[in-house]
């Protein structure tokens, strides 16, 4: 497959052809840089690693140049850093067991560009070819302003898609910003309770990061296990470690909805909750 930047990399860590591992994908992550994926959808990962009828691909949108570096990497150029973010993810997709992993290596600025197509054309590339059940996005209230660029570019491409061929469920995941905010009536549990030392070793993996001096590792695993216990107040916890999404698939089968109306309406319910829990008591 041809994509619109030439250091673009798309590989099949079973050495498949990658066309045959994107027609075999059942769960899509699409993120923004290296290391969002294992952050954001290890509940896909997990639920494929080692299973026949379910297979895991990740799409990274930009190239990882604008990283922060201390320590070993300090002195490192943006495109040195650039090989060290593509070969962490790889050994990642590897030790995931992902079907597929594309690294589409597209500077951020252009991504944040509205009117730029690149994006856009790469991710109808993949999606010409996969037909994933279950996609995992950036949410439309994460607080960092690329994730919100590569969300609009997704959901804009899902959007595009034959009505029959759009996926059955779309989460919309955090990173930058969490969803313990949403109410709970609100909230998509994503349970990724399953194979804690996996979870870890797969954020371990960025060593550029965490020696950069951004303990992904331990921030990681730490609000997982917070959204477990602080889930509910009257009840023993049901899982080890969960992270919170909103369900964005209303967004992708109604491409008339607005999304600013979509996402607002959220924040809303909250008001409206906080609002009603203060005069409850007054």
């Amino acid at each position: 497959m041809k994509f619109a930047q030439p250091v673009a990399d798309g590989w099949a860590p079973d050495g498949s052809p990658l066309p045959a591992a994107l027609a075999r994908t059942t769960h899509l992550c699409v993120a923004a840089h290296q290391d969002d994926i294992e952050i954001m959808a290890y509940h896909g990962i997990a639920a494929c690693r080692g299973q026949s009828e379910h297979a895991f691909t990740g799409v990274v949108v930009t190239d990882g140049a604008g990283s922060p570096r201390t320590g070993k990497f300090a002195a490192f150029s943006d495109e040195q850093m650039k090989v060290v973010r593509r070969d962490e993810q790889r050994a990642a997709a590897r030790l995931g067991g992902y079907a597929a992993m594309i690294q589409l290596g597209h500077p951020s600025a252009q991504v944040k560009d509205a009117a730029r197509t690149e994006v856009g054309q790469d991710l109808a590339a993949i999606l010409s070819v996969a037909t994933p059940r279950v996609v995992y996005l950036h949410n439309p209230a994460d607080k960092h302003d690329t994730h919100i660029a590569v969300f609009l570019r997704s959901l804009a491409a899902l959007r595009a898609l034959p009505a029959e061929r759009r996926p059955a469920q779309v989460y919309g995941c955090e990173v930058w910003r969490d969803l313990d905010w949403l109410l709970d009536a609100d909230k998509q549990a994503l349970d990724v309770s399953a194979e804690p030392r996996l979870a870890a070793d797969l954020v371990a993996v960025f060593a550029s990061q965490i020696a950069g001096g951004k303990r992904y590792d331990l921030a990681t695993a730490g609000r997982r296990l917070a959204h477990a216990t602080f889930h509910t107040a009257h009840a023993a916890d049901q899982a080890a470690a969960l992270t919170w999404a909103m369900d964005l698939t209303p967004l992708v089968r109604d491409p008339e909805l607005s999304v600013e109306e979509f996402a607002l309406a959220y924040v809303d319910r909250l008001r409206a909750d906080v609002a009603a829990r203060l005069k409850k008591f007054s």
